[in-house]
Formats: structure tokens, C-alpha cells, sequence
């Protein structure tokens, strides 16, 4: 059975239906070329959840309940005093507090703030970007796991199973540029979907037309300084722009190059050496919960600014 990694429906329709790419022959014996071939038409069905869309029959035909897309009522959790209440603090001023800007810890509260997300996304994907060994696929994992309404799925993961390839020997059989046509291929055929959160590779933000598929979603910057990432990764051996006589210096250069590209991101957090994966994963939640406050749907834009005006045309 495949692991929560990956979905399993999504991924099996993906290599089933775009077939294991394959290496071929240019006929010279001197260059081979991998490529990953996606579907012209691919079609997922959905594992049930009581996110799924409402189907109503009409006219003979069935029909997504258009309601489903409005907003359910649910709010920040952060500025929830009745959600931050700690368990056995009848009046949860302790946790109010720490909802404005304090440190309480989301373990207390009644609910887990991840599983507000879904509700609050709206089937928007969750795009984590950043250098490599910055914790993308860990924390991308924990938190489609804490929402439970979204699946996790590693654009990298994706690229070895439908190649039948390693990373570094699809680096070594094409060079980065290969590997980036493929990178980039995959990232066209996930971003279709919805309710997913999807680590992708640390490369993968600097082909200006990648952004057009991240920017259907939420991006989230994983910023993790050099020095902290060489500590992580060292001696492994499947970071292939790190395979050189001063890694340090090959990432704090790769960091430069890309920075402008991950600054562009929607949601940016800063994880130092003392943040594991679990820390921040909270920290992530916490941000996305403050930027859907902050760059709300445009029907509650407008609802609110027609409020404003005595115009109460929603209920």
C-alpha cells in the first residue's frame, strides 16, 4: 500500500495513465533523454471526505451544490477565545492572550487549528517552496496529515516513480536542464488538482513559467539559512548541485540566485536551527490562517464592502 507520501489515487492515475517514462536512444549512443509523459486527459476521483463536493440532481442531471463553495463560518482559530481555551481553564484568558500574539501552544486548544484550514482554503493548494534540505516534504507532510481533508504529494517523489529514476541519475544522464523539463511537466499535471499540498523541488521556482501554476495556489517559503541546511544534509549523496569540494559555498550561491524567485512567495517563514519540522509546521499553519485573514475571498470582499455601504444583500 502506498503511504500517505503520496496519494495513492492521485499518483496511481498519474503513472497508470502517462505510462513509466523511458529512456531512449538518440541513435548515437552518446545522449539519452528522459521524459516524463503526462496524460492529455486525466481524470481523478477524489477520496470521499466531508469535504466532498455536494452532488443534487437537477434536470436529469447531477450538479456540484453551488453552496459548497460559499464560506462555512469558520474563522482564525488564533483569535478564537472559545477555540484557544485550554483544557481545564474555564475562561481561557491565558490562551485568549496567546491567540494575540502570544506563544500558547496549538496542543491546548480544543481543536487543532490545522483542521480549520480546509474549510478556510476552499480546495486551494498549498505550494511549499525553498532551498534543498530546507524541510519542504517533513513539514509539507505533518501539515496535510494535521488537515486531514489534504492530500501530500513530493513533486520529487512523483519525478522518480514515473521515471524510474533517481535524481541524481536523471542529473547525470540530462544535466539540470533535463531535469528541470521534467520538473516542470509534473508540476503541470498536479497543479490540476485541488485540496493537495505539494512540496516542490528547490529549483523548480526559477523557470518564470512554473509561477503560473504556483500562483493558482498559496506559496509558502521554507527560509532556512545555509549554514543550518549543510548541517542537516551533510553526507548525503541525492543532492546532486551539492556534490563539490565546498557544498556551503555551492548552497549560499544557489540561495543568492534564487532568492528574488522565493521572496515572491505568499507566506514566509523563518526557520532557525532550534525549529524542527513539527515547530514549523505550526508556524505555517499559524501564517496561513493570518494571510487568508488578510487576502480574504473576493465574495467576502465584497459582501464586507457592501455592509459598509447598508447594502446587507447576504444573510
Amino acid at each position: 500500500m502506498m503511504s500517505h507520501r503520496c496519494s495513492a489515487a492521485l499518483l496511481s492515475a498519474l503513472l497508470l495513465c502517462a505510462g513509466p517514462a523511458t529512456l531512449r536512444s538518440s541513435g548515437t549512443g552518446v545522449r539519452t533523454a528522459t521524459a516524463f509523459v503526462p496524460p492529455p486527459s486525466l481524470h481523478v476521483v477524489p477520496s470521499a471526505s466531508s469535504s466532498s463536493p455536494t452532488l443534487v440532481a437537477a434536470g436529469g442531471f447531477e450538479w456540484e451544490d453551488p453552496t459548497d463553495q460559499f464560506d462555512q463560518g469558520v474563522e482564525n482559530p488564533y483569535k478564537n477565545p472559545d477555540i484557544l481555551k485550554k483544557a481545564g481553564n474555564k475562561d481561557g484568558d491565558d490562551a485568549a492572550a496567546a491567540g494575540e500574539g502570544g506563544t500558547g501552544e496549538e496542543g491546548e486548544m480544543k481543536i487543532d487549528p490545522a483542521r480549520l484550514l480546509g474549510p478556510r482554503l476552499q480546495g486551494t493548494n498549498l505550494y511549499f517552496v525553498g532551498m534543498m534540505g530546507s524541510g519542504k516534504s517533513a513539514v509539507g507532510d505533518i501539515v496535510a496529515r494535521r488537515m486531514g481533508t489534504y492530500n501530500f504529494l513530493d513533486t520529487d517523489t512523483i519525478i522518480e516513480k514515473a521515471t524510474k529514476l533517481s535524481i541524481p541519475d536523471i542529473f547525470e544522464a540530462e544535466g539540470e536542464e533535463g531535469f528541470r523539463d521534467v520538473e516542470a511537466q509534473v508540476l503541470d499535471t498536479v497543479h490540476a488538482y485541488v485540496r493537495c499540498v505539494i512540496s516542490t523541488g528547490g529549483g523548480l521556482v526559477t523557470r518564470i513559467q512554473n509561477w503560473s501554476k504556483l500562483q493558482t495556489g498559496i506559496v509558502v517559503w521554507l527560509d532556512v539559512d545555509p549554514e543550518v541546511i549543510i548541517k542537516r544534509i551533510e553526507g548525503d549523496t541525492n543532492r546532486p548541485l551539492l556534490q563539490a569540494d565546498d557544498p556551503l559555498q555551492n548552497l549560499k550561491d544557489l540561495l543568492e540566485e534564487r532568492k528574488e524567485k522565493y521572496s515572491q512567495a505568499d507566506v514566509r517563514i523563518e526557520v532557525g536551527e532550534d525549529v524542527d519540522a513539527d515547530a514549523a509546521a505550526d508556524m505555517a499553519i499559524r501564517a496561513l490562517h493570518d494571510f487568508i485573514d488578510d487576502h480574504p475571498p473576493a465574495y467576502l470582499a465584497a459582501k464586507a464592502k457592501a455592509q459598509a455601504e447598508g447594502l446587507d444583500w447576504v444573510q
